[in-house]
């Protein structure tokens, strides 16, 4: 089944009781039972929603998975993950990651024992030297947000695999339409299901998409155990938002790479970072291992000056200035101020993140209204 095809009927089946179309909302807490003996399969909503259920398996069929469990956020399900590991365990990532991960990390798991080792891992064997006993977890987030970093995901499992390491992919930036890693050998993908996925800025929720029905098991557990689960209507609107998914993301792709080289021809405009340019870091692996390059980029005034990247950001209209990201409105972010700024300075700059970088999530509008914004915002500085 094609991709499209998926988005629009995976997971999803007419309602046995009336036949609709779309999955209702089990707005329940709780399920009648005929007896203790028997079971409908549903006891209590937190361990398992009908309407989530259905979620669940679309989810896995668009990454090619077999098994999906939902969390009330990204961090939830990332947190999730972390929860397998035990203290004295390590864990190796990116230098260049979301800010939220970087947190969750650093404020929340290293001070119950667990270590994180923060690298480039642009070349996959920086990863050998790194690798001891206690090595359990590598994770991955290619794209990177907000550098646009690109790792290669079947070379770092080849590694990762010769010492029975799990590795996670935080498949956000790239969504399921443009990249698969469970095909590249990954065991767990992780989605804000927030961004791309749900599509329309009216939902928080993660995803977890995996092929191994005991981790699948130890997982949903974790969810069961912990509560971050999401609600029935928050389900509901990402089964609709994933039947577009598709073509929100032709869209998406096409507008990234039509403001990627506006912007890079701007005289204004000092760096772009998008992996679609053939002298990005890493553009032969985005080739690979990507169907396109999506609508995020990053890029720098050519004066460099933070006055000036706040002037132009405060200048935009169609693009809001707002945290997030993947949904069909243009979005602008400046992440030392905003989604990285739990970043400590110094770090920030250390990786690349510097005070001036600003973020696009490129929406689905129509294209020369968007440039004829930046246009307009950079004429005024």
């Amino acid at each position: 089944m094609k991709f499209g095809t998926k988005a629009i009927h995976a997971g999803v089946e007419p309602d046995p009781s009336t036949g609709a179309i779309m999955t209702p909302i089990y707005q329940t807490s709780t399920y009648v039972q005929e007896s203790p003996a028997k079971h409908k399969g549903y006891a209590y909503a937190r361990g398992a929603n009908p309407t989530r259920n259905s979620l669940q398996k679309s989810i896995a069929a668009l990454e090619n998975g077999k098994f999906g469990i939902c969390f009330s956020s990204g961090m939830g399900a990332t947190d999730a993950v972390v929860r397998l590991l035990n203290p004295g365990d390590e864990v190796i990532t990116s230098n260049d990651l979301y800010g939220g991960s970087y947190r969750l990390f650093t404020k929340v798991y290293e001070r119950v024992g667990i270590k994180f080792h923060f690298i480039d891992l642009a070349n996959a064997e920086s990863i050998i030297p790194l690798i001891n006993k206690n090595t359990k977890l590598l994770w991955l987030e290619t794209p990177s947000n907000p550098l646009m970093r690109i790792i290669d995901i079947q070379a770092c499992v080849a590694i990762a695999k010769k010492h029975n390491i799990r590795v996670a992919v935080d498949n956000t930036f790239a969504s399921p339409y443009l990249q698969n890693p469970l095909d590249l050998g990954a065991d767990i993908v992780m989605h804000s299901v927030t961004k791309y996925l749900g599509g329309h800025s009216d939902v928080i929720m993660g995803a977890l998409v995996v092929n191994d029905e005991k981790l699948q098991q130890d997982l949903a557990f974790i969810a069961n155990s912990c509560g971050a689960v999401p609600g029935p209507q928050d389900s509901f609107l990402v089964l609709r938002g994933i039947k577009t998914l598709h073509l929100r993301m032709e869209r998406h792709c096409l507008n990234g790479k039509k403001i990627a080289e506006y912007l890079r021809n701007h005289p204004k405009i000092g760096k772009v970072y998008w992996p679609g340019f053939s002298d990005h870091p890493n553009h032969d692996i985005a080739k690979k291992q990507m169907r396109d390059f999506g609508g995020m980029l990053s890029f720098t005034l050519k004066d460099d000056k933070i006055e000036q990247a706040i002037t132009f950001m405060e200048n935009v209209e169609l693009f809001s200035l707002a945290e997030s990201l993947g949904g069909v409105e243009s979005l602008i972010n400046h992440p030392a101020s905003m989604t990285h700024a739990s970043i400590p300075k110094e770090e920030r700059l250390k990786n690349g993140l510097s005070d001036t970088l600003i973020r696009l999530s490129v929406g689905v509008e129509d294209i020369e209204d968007l440039i004829e914004d930046l246009e307009k915002a950079l004429k005024g500085i």
